[in-house]
């Protein structure tokens, strides 16, 4: 086998998938969707029925017993159909993988109904003055007789509108001078209470990942709804980092590689002057340039992620992976746009949802100027930040 080959149980795992979106998820519905900024509840379940929701999931706990690379490859084939859909998988995904860590006591049904899809689960980390600087949170967590009272705002919350639980990060104890990063704890906030107010965030990209501001006022959570110890928030979320860099890095490529083959088939069909545009220099060098381009992102994340099940340090691979992969997708929508042209720009065409999609992949999870900042920490260079 090759080293840019999978093991055939993956490649089988891409096309089972790839089917099962043709059947629920054609492309005028990921459209329709993606215009009316919608999320399907029954495709949502049709993931988890499939076990695609709970891939990574142990199989004892209700999952599929998969691998974070088939997880990777699950994400590439939902974003190549619908980015807004893929984001909200791997949201997902992140919750379930840390449910099933066995150092953190969570109810057992909580894994099984994320993995099936019966219940939906989101993050709650950013505030609208904090971002990549989670230190700086202000949602404020105090311990009750009955569990937990929690306070603040949260933004950027991806479906959080379809949430029946919100793992919020909020401090419920003061810093220290050593361990600044202690007494960030994350409590899971049921949303059906008077205390939890969502309100829906409209963007022009990745219109149905349901992203959402959340208003925290005396939010009740029960005291069994904190995940691991009290104040070690954020190292249960460090344990997240290079997978959730991959998955975004996954994202990208599934857009990147849609928008490329969008432009291919458009280069075969359009003629100008008697025959297809194809056939022209100016139009086949930029195809060239994104198939070269999508190879060498592929290969960046395929063999970051084969260190990563190997057990070794993937920091700075993981952050090139997310940088180099969202880069690229920037580069391959405009040019799918370029050739195009005003049909491009049409909101029958598919093309214009991957040129705004692919905009968040620039900034999101994290921004690719932090990105860089990382980087060039972890080449011996100063501390920027």
């Amino acid at each position: 086998m090759g080293p840019t080959e999978e093991p055939q149980t993956r490649a089988d795992l891409r096309e089972m998938t790839a089917t099962l979106l043709a059947r629920h998820l054609p492309a005028h519905r990921a459209q329709e969707l993606d215009e009316q900024g919608m999320f399907d509840r029954e495709l949502w379940r049709e993931l988890g029925t499939s076990g695609l929701l709970g891939i990574a999931a142990p199989e004892d706990s209700g999952g599929s017993g998969g691998t974070v690379g088939d997880a990777i490859a699950v994400t590439e084939e939902i974003a190549r159909v619908l980015p807004s859909l893929a984001v909200d998988y791997v949201l997902s995904g992140m919750v379930t993988r840390m449910l099933s860590e066995p150092d953190l006591e969570a109810p057992a049904s909580w894994l099984a109904d994320a993995a099936s899809g019966s219940q939906i689960f989101s993050y709650g980390l950013s505030e609208p003055d904090v971002g990549t600087d989670l230190l700086a949170l202000r949602t404020r967590a105090s311990r009750t007789d009955d569990g937990w009272l929690i306070s603040g705002q949260k933004t950027w919350i991806s479906l959080a509108s379809e949430a029946d639980l919100i793992f919020v990060l909020c401090r419920t104890d003061p810093a220290t001078a050593e361990h600044t990063s202690r007494g960030l704890s994350l409590i899971a906030v049921p949303t059906d209470q008077p205390g939890v107010q969502v309100r829906r965030v409209h963007l022009a990209g990745m219109r149905a990942a349901m992203t959402c501001e959340v208003t925290l006022d005396n939010a009740v959570a029960p005291p069994d709804h904190l995940i691991g110890e009290r104040g070690r928030g954020m190292r249960i979320l460090a344990r997240t980092l290079d997978v959730e860099r991959l998955m975004a890095a996954a994202i990208s490529l599934g857009i990147g590689r849609a928008a490329a083959e969008l432009h291919q088939e458009y280069a075969c069909q359009r003629e100008a002057f008697g025959r297809p545009i194809g056939a022209l220099q100016a139009v086949q060098h930029p195809l060239a340039d994104s198939a070269a381009e999508l190879a060498a992102a592929r290969a960046l994340i395929e063999a970051t992620t084969v260190r990563l099940e190997q057990g070794q340090s993937t920091h700075p691979q993981a952050a090139m992976a997310k940088l180099v992969s969202s880069e690229t997708t920037a580069r391959i929508v405009d040019r799918g746009m370029r050739a195009l042209g005003a049909m491009g720009l049409a909101t029958e065409s598919r093309m214009q949802m991957y040129f705004r999609d692919a905009r968040l992949q620039l900034f999101s999870p994290i921004s690719n100027e932090m990105t860089r900042n990382l980087l060039g920490e972890s080449l011996g260079l100063p501390r920027s930040y």
